[in-house]
Parts: C-alpha cells; structure tokens; sequence
C-alpha cells in the first residue's frame, strides 16, 4: 500500500535547459540510453554536470529525479521504508524505486558522499539485471527499458576514504566534464545573466586566475557557475569587484589570506 501517488509528470523538465555542448558528451549518452547503459559523470564542481542531466532528460523526454547524496544517506532513503501514517503501516517508495517504476532518469549526484554500503543497491540495476531488490516487500523491481541510472562524483576533490570503488565504477559509462574553454565559458554567463561581452570576459579571466590556484591555497577554481552568479549580482548593480568577493573569494574558502588574495586578483581585472 502507498502512502502517496507518485506522479511521475510532476518530474518532467517542461522547458528546454539551457546547455553548450563541448565535445560528444550528448551522443555518447543517447547511444548509452539507447543500449540501457548507466552513466557515470566526472569534474569538478559547478562544471555543468546537472545542467547537461536536466538538458538530456528534457530531450529524451523522461521523467528527472535527483538524489543528492551525503554521508547520511541509507539503502532505505534510496528503496523506500514503512511509514506509520493516519493510523495504519503503509510503504513508501523512495526516489530509486520511483524512478524504476515510472522508467525515469535517477540521477545520484556526488555519490561517493553516499555511504558505501548504501551504493551497493545500485550495483543490480548496473549490469545486465537491471532489478532493484526491494527486500522489506520480498521484491525484485525490475527496470523498464526506458529507466537510466546515472551517477556523479567530482574525482578531483574527494579524498582517497571517498573514492568511487572499482566494483561499481566500472559497471558506468563514464564521461568527464571540466570548465569550458574561455569563448564558451564567456558565451554561457552571457546567456545566462545579459550581462555584457568585455564583463563576461574579464569574469572568465579572473575564474582562470584562480584555477591557477588549486593546489596552492585552494581546493578548487572558480567554477562557472560561481561566475553565472556574480555575474547575476553585477548585472543587478552590485560593484564587479564586492559581487566576485561574495560570490567567489568566499564561496572558494574561509582561509582570510586567501580571501584577500583572491580579491586582489579580481581587483586587478576589474
């Protein structure tokens, strides 16, 4: 018994996402899709992976559900549970199970976050089984043709305790992703804020400086959308250089010296 009807519309993507295609990536997961291969998507943060899940959800014309994955996360978060509701003890699907159901996109973002012993419910679903064992129901789901499982991690971040493990890496398709190349990425915050040609430049200038960085002070460059969202605050009438402090310098670390020389960088190009 359900608590809920799932309403597998209401995770449709009505409208079309804007994305800018850098190499293959689009055909590449049509033809995985097509064959009923998982994807698995590596970068780094803010690079444009969600983005491109929404963009080929809404091109393939299936329903979208995100789980975003923290340490917390448990099999039952994923599959479902039974829940005490008005009295009586009903089940509960969880995102994996509705998305096995309804033939949807499930896509886990940053799965290495997740615990390890959850990722393994996955694994059926990521071989020629394609099931989902729902043990509490004595259940074996077993996936449409339509369903896809994808999966991100971002490789150059996580530590050695947080890495994806062989035994589910290499049941994926992979496709890394990384930060465009400087006309793309000027063209992307253009599009995405109106903000003007040579401003859209000196951001993509500046977010280059700082990916100089990774390694020596910080953890990660500027991602774009970091810029998208400066780019958002200097189109509103916030001050170049006060827009990339918040929305850059801070959002990169908490460290106060590297805060003030990042912002002596962004001072220098704008």
């Amino acid at each position: 018994m359900q608590a809920k009807t799932f309403k597998a519309e209401e995770y449709f993507v009505e409208n079309e996402p804007y994305y800018e295609s850098v190499g293959d990536e689009i055909n590449i997961f049509e033809s995985a899709y097509k064959n009923q291969l998982p994807i698995l998507l590596k970068g780094p943060t803010g690079c444009g992976k969600t983005r491109f899940m929404e963009y080929m959800a809404w091109k393939l014309k299936r329903p979208f559900i995100t789980v975003s994955c923290h340490d917390d996360l448990t099999a039952s978060d994923l599959v479902g549970r039974y829940l005490v509701t008005g009295g009586e003890t009903v089940w509960v699907d969880g995102p994996l199970a509705r998305a096995v159901r309804s033939g949807s996109i499930c896509y886990l973002d940053e799965i290495v976050e997740a615990r390890k012993d959850t990722t393994v419910v996955i694994h059926p679903l990521c071989d020629d089984r394609r099931v989902l064992p729902m043990e509490k129901l004595g259940e074996l789901l077993e996936a449409p043709d339509e369903f896809c499982m994808a999966i991100s991690y971002n490789p150059g971040y996580q530590s050695i305790l947080k890495d994806l493990k062989q035994s589910t890496r290499q049941r994926f398709v992979a496709l890394e992703f990384d930060y465009p190349d400087a006309a793309t990425e000027q063209k992307i915050i253009e599009k995405e804020t109106e903000i003007d040609n040579a401003t859209a430049g000196q951001l993509v200038k500046f977010a280059q400086m700082t990916r100089n960085l990774k390694g020596s002070g910080l953890d990660e460059g500027a991602s774009t959308r970091l810029l998208v969202h400066a780019g958002k605050l200097i189109v509103g009438g916030v001050n170049p250089v006060s827009a990339c402090t918040s929305c850059i310098s801070q959002a990169l670390t908490d460290d106060p010296e590297m805060i003030a020389a990042v912002n002596e960088l962004s001072s220098s190009v704008f």
